[in-house]
């Protein structure tokens, strides 16, 4: 149902286009901001976080060399293709201590210092929009850098936001996809769930416009692949502001290009 003086308007947004929605509403979260003033930040290496780092480094004037071309630890890659890196490699994670890059250190560095006030930027694999609850793939027996992470998360109660775009979702709840994948008896990847700040497309509007949004549809071709549509609830000021947007993101290239 609408509610008076409020309108819905039908958007189309790109998964290259989400990863940057997503990364622009990170760096607007206040706590995000405050952590630049006075706490730590980690942006542990991956895809969709190759964008949020971006975002942060350049909020901070520190983007250098920084590049997002390789800046992960595991990637799932289409069929027969090959990873075009171009420039610095940087697959490792990015460590910002009071708004400064501390380049020498990584997420395995951090483990034991991280705390209240500080914050840990991880990517997901699969998410339950719904149930706000994400999936990390796990490729490794000592779980990654998703080991130190949940010590801290855990046992120093360090906030950990989760930027995930819905092309990512699944059926189902992400408890039951961890117990089928983690059983003895299945091989390939674990999976780890994960709770904490989940920043989806959803989201990012919401924190960057006041409107609502939800998910109405999904998929495409010639570029459209794993996009979705967004019904979009707002003012007439707000889906303008949306609209806007959109509009200014909505040719991001396709990831290495």
């Amino acid at each position: 149902m609408i509610t008076k003086n409020l309108n819905t308007k039908q958007l189309h947004i790109t998964v290259p286009a989400g990863k940057r929605l997503i990364a622009k509403a990170v760096v607007c979260l206040e706590q995000i901001k405050e952590a630049l003033k006075n706490n730590t930040i980690v942006v542990i290496a991956g895809s969709t976080n190759g964008y949020v780092a971006e975002e942060l480094l350049s909020f901070i004037d520190q983007i250098g060399d920084f590049s997002r071309d390789t800046f992960y630890r595991g990637v799932t890659i289409g069929p027969g293709r090959k990873i075009n890196a171009k420039g610095t490699y940087f697959n490792t994670d990015i460590v910002i201590e009071k708004g400064k890059w501390a380049k020498e250190k990584t997420m395995f560095d951090l483990g034991q210092e991280l705390g209240q006030g500080d914050i840990i930027v991880k990517g997901a694999n699969a998410i339950d929009s719904e149930r706000k609850v994400a999936g990390v793939q796990i490729r490794t027996p000592n779980l990654g850098p998703s080991g130190p992470m949940m010590q801290a998360a855990i046992g120093k109660r360090t906030e950990v936001i989760i930027p995930v775009g819905l092309e990512k979702r699944i059926f189902g709840t992400i408890t039951q996809a961890a117990s089928k994948v983690n059983d003895p008896r299945t091989d390939g990847m674990r999976m780890l769930p994960l709770t904490g700040t989940i920043i989806t497309e959803l989201e990012a509007i919401e924190i960057l416009t006041g409107a609502s949004a939800e998910l109405v549809a999904g998929g495409g071709i010639y570029g459209a692949e794993g996009g979705c549509w967004l019904a979009i609830t707002g003012t007439e000021e707000q889906l303008h502001t949306v609209t806007d947007l959109i509009n200014s993101i909505i040719n991001e290239p396709k990831f290495g290009c």
